[in-house]
């Protein structure tokens, strides 16, 4: 690889790096090229993109955006690394699960670090978190059912309380 291409991986990840507010760094070492193309064609189908680079030009990238910002990522960047772009916080880690699973036989790929938010998860053990991760969306409706909970009890009290006034005073009425 010469220096321009070079700077354009390095631009391209830049570029990756600033429209995703989350990103995961994974190892795929050990798997085989049947259940990498599977991976990606998974990643495609669930909206994250997943790229292989280079850990030094991965780290250029990121510093040149943010050096402290992603400080607690550069330690995961050894060995061979894929990224996994994604809007979703949790996607990722649900087609790294769902993909081990499936593959019984194998424990990739691992997760090195994510990146989720502004939040640095580091290491494998943290997968289960983040698989628990809700989104956006997760959380509107959360809210959204907890307003709604006291305002339908007060209704079905209403509700309950005209129903027994109705009863009790069409009971009079028909003797």
């Amino acid at each position: 690889m010469n220096k321009d291409q070079k700077n354009e991986a390095i631009e391209l990840l830049k570029s990756k790096f600033s429209q995703y507010n989350n990103f995961y760094i994974t190892n795929t070492e050990s798997l085989t090229v049947a259940q990498v193309n599977n991976l990606r064609k998974v990643c495609f189908d669930k909206n994250v993109e997943m790229k292989v680079a280079k850990n030094t030009l991965i780290r250029k990238a990121l510093e040149s955006l943010d050096a402290e910002k992603y400080a607690g990522v550069y330690d995961a960047l050894n060995g061979v690394t894929a990224l996994m772009f994604s809007d979703s916080p949790k996607e990722p880690a649900l087609i790294i699960s769902s993909f081990r699973k499936e593959n019984k036989k194998t424990e990739k790929p691992e997760l090195k670090a994510a990146f989720v938010g502004d939040e640095i998860y580091t290491g494998d053990a943290q997968l289960a978190n983040l698989v628990k991760i809700k989104t956006k969306n997760e959380l509107i409706g959360d809210v959204i059912g907890l307003l709604q909970s006291p305002a339908k009890r007060v209704l079905a009290g209403l509700l309950e309380k005209a129903k027994k006034e109705g009863a009790g005073a069409e009971a009079p009425a028909a003797e």
